[in-house]
């Protein structure tokens, strides 16, 4: 039976882990020099609706150390979104490659993608979520803390696709996560709702805040994100004034626990949303997380695209 990776909340905590042990014992591999062939004669179909350099580098990267091949598909380059359906385009891709990646804006095109498709279809960003990226935070997390389970992670900042997916990861693993956002930037209730309940079953809390300080204080893991993110550009100036006081400075890095660490997704912007000082700090394991985008996503490939 065809699988998809399209919402974190849709998949089981057991099957989390095994994309995580999977993405541990690649990354050991890759760096004693043991070559992958798992996916040899596979070919990834990436449509970017959306520009990025971590999905297109990693995804591509990826495929390559697996034995696959990677198709870029630019939003200029198919007809999608210019007149042909997204079913035409499923059934049409469905019969060229192996799996599909898809980075765009609306989370029914990914769902609708996959729902007519013949090959597995993984979400590889969209405006409600990101769960590939989470499953690198995952990843780096676990590195660095040797655990999930019982940590606490605090989110401070703009409620986008990386907020909603970090609550959905917490709750699967076990994790506490508390989010401070402005009022009227708060993430997705209907996903914090369906995430509640799964936290409820491991024992774990989900905190929304107005107040950086409350989210912060004890967190093993400190998150954010851009507060513009793609396609938001003209609300930059409001955005920046809505966001004053939210900026993680090393003075609120104080409150957490002395052991923390500082997460981003990137790209980050110095003086917004954290201070240089904690971007490029002892604590900040930014590129740690970005590389394991590599490592993450070829686990999700592994186990959507193997014969085995």
């Amino acid at each position: 039976m065809k699988k998809d990776l399209l919402d974190l909340q849709e998949i089981t905590t057991e099957e989390i882990y095994e994309v995580l042990d999977l993405a541990d014992k690649l990354k050991k591999e890759n760096k004693l020099g043991v070559e992958h062939h798992i996916l040899k004669g596979k070919t990834l179909g990436m449509i970017f609706a959306k520009s990025s350099t971590r999905t297109r580098v990693s995804f591509e990267v990826g495929m390559h150390q697996l034995g696959g091949h990677a198709l870029f598909l630019s939003s200029n380059d198919i007809q999608l979104g210019r007149g042909e359906s997204v079913y035409d385009t499923a059934k049409v891709l469905s019969r060229f490659v192996d799996g599909i990646m898809i980075r765009t804006f609306e989370q029914k095109d990914v769902e609708d993608l996959a729902k007519y498709s013949d090959i597995p279809v993984i979400n590889a960003l969209t405006d409600l979520l990101h769960p590939c990226q989470v499953l690198a935070d995952l990843m780096t997390i676990r590195e660095h803390k040797n655990g999930l389970k019982g940590l606490k992670m605090c989110y401070i900042g703009d409620g986008n696709n990386m907020t909603n997916t970090l609550i959905q990861g917490a709750a699967k693993v076990g994790m506490d996560i508390a989010c401070a956002s402005p009022e009227k930037y708060t993430c997705d209730l209907d996903i914090v709702k369906a995430a509640q309940k799964t936290a409820d079953e491991n024992n774990s809390k989900i905190l929304l805040t107005t107040y950086p300080k409350e989210a912060i204080k004890d967190a093993d893991v400190i998150y954010t994100d851009t507060w513009i993110s793609m396609g938001q550009e003209e609300e930059k100036a409001q955005r920046i004034k809505d966001f004053e006081g939210y900026e993680i400075t090393a003075q609120l890095m104080k409150l957490a626990k002395p052991d923390a660490i500082f997460m981003h997704c990137l790209p980050v912007y110095r003086g917004y949303e954290a201070a240089a000082e904690v971007v490029d700090g002892p604590q900040s394991v930014i590129f740690d997380e970005a590389e394991n985008r590599l490592h993450a996503q070829k686990a999700v490939m592994v186990k959507l695209m193997s014969d085995k």
